[in-house]
């Protein structure tokens, strides 16, 4: 294997890719398989350069300040020489064609840039940007347009800034001339029609949608609610096989209940009760496009522990918790009215709101907009209307309709205790929703508070997916004993186990590192560099896939399954979802990092190559 000529965090000259000019730049990381070298330049962009187009400082000899073109009489004049023209001073007219050629030259220059300014930015996309890649612009040009026509133009200027800065290869004064020359013609642009570059930026956000765009949005929201309701239904048939598809739909006095959904309402405006506490740290969250950060209250434990008081208060003193199971299907059905309710109440807030308040993730589009999220952090005052549902209602809730089941299962098979079985799938996940609020302040950095917005998708999820379909275990076993040996039950605890521990220190990990990079107790942690400034964990449990608390929340998705036995396969509804979900969630998570991180992400895929499953996928 040949020896590396340069060492990591040496600064050297590195050749700009397509020219021959040489910028200083800073060796990242050599790769030994390919012998490519790793570079920054000092505007952040980061490029893999060969080792010949690498040179140290050394080679490039230092010249005083001036003009290059000067004679060698001026270089060697003295400081006190007359202001008339010296023997070496070229005549007016030379100096006139020298000027004109000088100008020739120039333009030949700048036809030349547009190239070179285009070609990096397909290696690297910049900042934090999520509307489109930075390439696009190459492809327009390829296209038979002019390339200062009204349809290119919009992405030209938009990036114009951007790319002098950063790519530009001219001398000093030659870009003083073309910015002025860019910023007539961008005068000119401009005063087009208004409609062709509203239509172009439409066309590319159009481009970026998630989810089937807006037919999968709308397919979701009228396909979800139905779906919900057709599981539980399954549940409470006494077969519950494909065989006796689709249930027997209830009355509507069986769906619907007024003292029902007034329940459901004191639920909800209970837990806010609990969130407005002056109890809890207040922290700040990720630094929002303008810069500011939004503090948040973290005592959703404390909510836990209330609301457990009042619960145990409510047993003690005779209270049918019964009731629910009972009513179930008119508790989801009254869950998801207020879902929609707030859903139409936030993007009607959302239309007022400020441009730079909106979600990186909304288009425009109304339908799909009102389905992800218009608006990136509503609130009401200081109550944050997404964080406070991300984990308060729904999840605490969670945990409370597992209890009604294992109430539930005990008057329905008449047992003086719950089964093993339901005392599984209490503890299992009890454990993983004490967890999430113990470790509240984690979820400051998750997709749905950073990107998405708060619309249908996480009111219909927080508030109605994870309390009804979470806990589709405990409902399944009220009427579908499974009676498990302790042998058993070992290993389907001892899998539990293992899953949450890979769950748990991965993400512990990440949090440290986000939190101080520079701990000590992390600085064996191996890392890649990247032009934002942050670093990718490449060592640890980061080093073993790509999302290892992904694949511990799965292990511990099936081992909440498990009690439940084999006999249907609808217990595992939620295992068979969620393996869906989070590798969806994955694919979302490396589209943006791509885009985020550019080449520094991509030398991370080299050194973990397998995202979820090791040697799967």
């Amino acid at each position: 294997m040949p020896s590396r000529k340069f060492a990591d965090g040496e600064v050297v000259r590195g050749r700009w890719p397509g020219s021959s000019l040489y910028y200083e730049v800073e060796i990242l990381s050599h790769d030994s398989n390919s012998q490519l070298y790793t570079v920054k330049y000092k505007d952040g962009t980061e490029l893999e350069l060969k080792e010949n187009d690498i040179k140290p400082l050394t080679s490039f000899k230092q010249r005083k300040s001036g003009s290059s073109s000067s004679s060698p009489s001026r270089r060697r004049g003295s400081r006190s020489r007359s202001r008339s023209r010296s023997p070496g001073r070229p005549p007016k007219s030379s100096r006139r064609s020298a000027s004109a050629s000088h100008q020739a030259n120039v333009k030949e220059t700048k036809n030349e840039l547009l190239e070179v300014k285009l070609t990096p930015l397909v290696l690297k996309p910049f900042g934090n940007s999520i509307g489109r890649y930075n390439g696009e612009p190459e492809r327009i040009e390829r296209n038979d347009i002019p390339p200062r026509s009204i349809q290119e133009k919009p992405h030209l200027s938009q990036e114009s800034s951007y790319i002098s800065t950063q790519y530009s290869l001219r001398p000093r004064r030659e870009e003083i001339k073309f910015k002025e020359v860019d910023s007539k013609e961008e005068e000119v642009v401009t005063k087009g029609p208004a409609s062709s570059r509203t239509f172009e930026v439409t066309a590319t956000q159009m481009k970026d949608l998630e989810f089937g765009g807006v037919p999968g949005a709308c397919l979701l929201m009228l396909g979800l609610p139905v779906f919900l309701f057709l599981l539980l239904l399954m549940c409470k048939q006494q077969d519950p096989s494909l065989l006796s598809f689709p249930p027997s739909l209830p009355s509507l006095y069986d769906l619907w209940g007024t003292r029902v959904f007034g329940a459901y309402l004191l639920w909800f405006f209970l837990q806010a009760l609990f969130y407005l506490l002056p109890v809890g740290k207040v922290v700040e969250g990720t630094p929002l496009t303008d810069g500011r950060r939004l503090k948040y209250r973290i005592n959703g434990f404390h909510a836990f522990i209330l609301t457990s008081v009042i619960v145990g208060a409510s047993l003690f003193w005779g209270v049918e918790l019964y009731y629910v199971y009972n009513h179930f299907l008119q508790f989801a059905l009254g869950a998801v009215v207020f879902s929609v309710a707030l859903s139409v109440y936030l993007y009607a807030r959302a239309l007022k709101a400020p441009r730079n308040e909106l979600s990186p993730a909304s288009s425009g589009n109304a339908v799909y907009d009102f389905f992800i999220g218009r608006e990136l952090n509503p609130r009401i005052g200081a109550f944050d209307l997404k964080y406070f549902c991300e984990l308060r209602p729904g999840l605490i809730g969670w945990v409370l309709i597992n209890l009604v089941m294992l109430l539930a299962e005990m008057k329905f098979q008449n047992r003086a205790a719950p089964s093993l079985a339901m005392i599984l799938v209490n503890s299992f996940q009890l454990l993983y929703v004490v967890d999430a609020l113990w470790n509240e302040e984690a979820v400051l950095t998750t997709m749905d508070i950073i990107h998405d917005g708060f619309g249908f998708m996480l009111a219909f999820g927080d508030l109605v997916w994870v309390p009804f379909i979470y806990s589709l275990q405990a409902f399944y076993l009220v009427r579908h004993p499974n009676e498990i040996s302790w042998p058993v039950a070992s290993v389907i605890i001892a899998l539990k186990l293992f899953g949450y521990i890979i769950f748990r220190c991965a993400n512990s990990q990440k949090n440290a590192f986000r939190k101080n990079p520079t701990d000590p107790r992390l600085a064996h942690l191996k890392t890649i560099h990247t032009s934002t400034g942050k670093n990718l964990l490449v060592s640890g449990w980061w080093g073993f896939v790509r999302h290892p608390n992904y694949l511990g929340d799965l292990i511990m998705a099936l081992a909440w399954s498990l009690p439940c036995g084999f006999n249907h396969v609808l217990p595992y509804f939620y295992v068979t979802y969620f393996t869906v979900l989070l590798i969806h969630r994955e694919a979302r998570d490396e589209h943006h990092c791509r885009k985020k991180y550019g080449l520094a992400w991509e030398q991370y895929c080299r050194r973990v190559p397998y995202r979820i499953f090791p040697y799967i996928y």
